[in-house]
């Protein structure tokens, strides 16, 4: 009796599944705990709070963030290569990849 095999994409998508699913629960996760609070430190403690703070999204232009924010308390010169910027504000600081905001986070100040 011969055995029938799978089709070879059929065997590679089956063998990669279970690495799928857990890079797609462990982006999700990411996601929402990232959502849900901030992580700042109050006398040396690292402490976990809801953040309130309205910040840029991912992919906003510097120009919107201007446009949006004001201008910001400092600009920080741009570093290494892709160059990275840091705005910082009143609150929160946005890093931008060339003119483009890849992150926002909360500050103390």
């Amino acid at each position: 009796m011969q055995t029938r095999r799978r089709p070879r994409a059929a065997r590679e998508l089956a063998s990669r599944t279970p690495a799928l699913v857990l890079c797609a629960l462990a982006a999700s996760l990411g996601v929402a705990s990232a959502a849900m609070a901030e992580t700042i430190v109050v006398d040396d403690q690292v402490q976990v709070r809801d953040s309130g703070v309205a910040k840029p999204k991912r992919g906003v232009t510097m120009s919107d963030v201007e446009a949006k924010f004001g201008p910001p308390v400092t600009k920080h010169d741009a570093v290494g290569k892709p160059p990275i910027t840091r705005w910082d504000y009143q609150g929160f600081s946005v890093f931008f990849e060339h003119d483009r905001v890849i992150h926002a986070v909360t500050t103390a100040g």
